[in-house]
């Protein structure tokens, strides 16, 4: 690893550089360098690496979304911010704004939700309904935890985030401003304070609940999406066979005529050929009765000739 001044920032930048990789390079990259580190003397750090889990898959998704679309992220975070600020100041009883506060929030969300659908799917990774819910309510709670110190680091993310408690939502609360906007809130009696767990119970239901809708109404969109092209390239492939099909009956028509022709050819060539054998028959005798013929005619030739011949040499001078 490269030497300078600000070894820690190198390697925080290093660290950063394992959680932007594609999933399936994170355990050999990291490995590797745990190795360089401790090759270089940094036992420590080099511990600290080789510690690192590899994020799950829902995770990285949203790690990516933090490193790659930045501004999309940066505006849920400050959307749940406004609306943390606006329930712990006491300008909740301002419906209104929190209600414009918490469309914003949502607006956020469906818009990171249908960014890590793409994101997936673009690594080859499914964007199932499942994956898509835990990736929408770790970014809900990572808009719940912008305001607290020790929440957890975007973009390192190794598991699905939970909502922060009770306990991390009082931290949130400046104690000066509440105390002046409600000087009734250390004098609520435990029925109130029932309603006020339950009403904040409620809450968190239904957000959960409407970012499983989300979540699966973008996957269902995507499924609709993959659905409509598969249908076209369907549609399309048969039309190709369709056509090959017409065009291989053609073929077979032409072909069948072709044998028809062929066979009449053949049966044709075939009386000629059984025409052509008895005519050579035919003549092959008569050629044999000629040749006899001939050899009958020479005898006979011969025979007079010497008859003439012996009739020469009796004549008197």
């Amino acid at each position: 690893m490269a030497k300078n001044s600000d070894p820690k920032r190198n390697l925080e930048n290093d660290v950063d550089g394992l959680f932007k990789l594609p999933l399936t390079e994170f355990t050999s990259a990291r490995n590797a360098l745990a190795m360089q580190l401790k090759q270089a003397g940094h036992a420590n750090d080099a511990s600290i690496v080789k510690s690192l889990p590899k994020p799950s898959i829902s995770a990285w998704a949203v790690n990516q979304l933090y490193w790659e679309h930045r501004e999309a992220f940066d505006s849920l975070i400050s959307a749940g911010q406004r609306l943390q600020r606006l329930q712990t100041s006491g300008l909740a009883g301002k419906v209104g704004d929190v209600r414009s506060s918490l469309e914003d929030r949502r607006e956020a969300l469906s818009n990171l939700s249908e960014l890590a659908t793409s994101l997936l799917r673009e690594a080859g990774h499914n964007p199932t309904p499942d994956t898509l819910r835990r990736i929408t309510t770790t970014l809900e709670a990572l808009s719940s935890y912008g305001a607290v110190e020790d929440g957890p680091t975007p973009g390192r993310l190794t598991q699905d985030v939970d909502p922060p408690g009770f306990e991390s939502l009082a931290s949130m609360i400046p104690s000066g401003r509440t105390a002046k906007a409600n000087p009734q809130t250390t004098r609520l009696t435990p029925q109130q304070k029932t309603a006020t767990t339950k009403a904040r119970s409620d809450a968190q239901k239904n957000r959960e609940l409407e970012a499983t809708r989300r979540a699966n109404i973008s996957a269902a969109k995507t499924a609709l999406q993959a659905a409509r092209k598969s249908l076209a390239e369907a549609r399309s492939q048969l039309q190709r066979m369709e056509a090959a099909q017409k065009k291989s009956s053609a073929d077979a028509k032409e072909a069948e005529k072709d044998r028809r022709d062929a066979e009449q050819r053949v049966k044709h060539a075939r009386i000629v050929a059984e025409t052509a054998v008895k005519r050579a028959r035919s003549i092959a005798d008569e050629t044999r009765e000629a040749a006899k013929a001939v050899d009958e005619a020479n005898r006979t030739v011969a025979k007079v000739s010497k008859e003439l011949e012996t009739l020469f040499r009796e004549s008197p001078g």
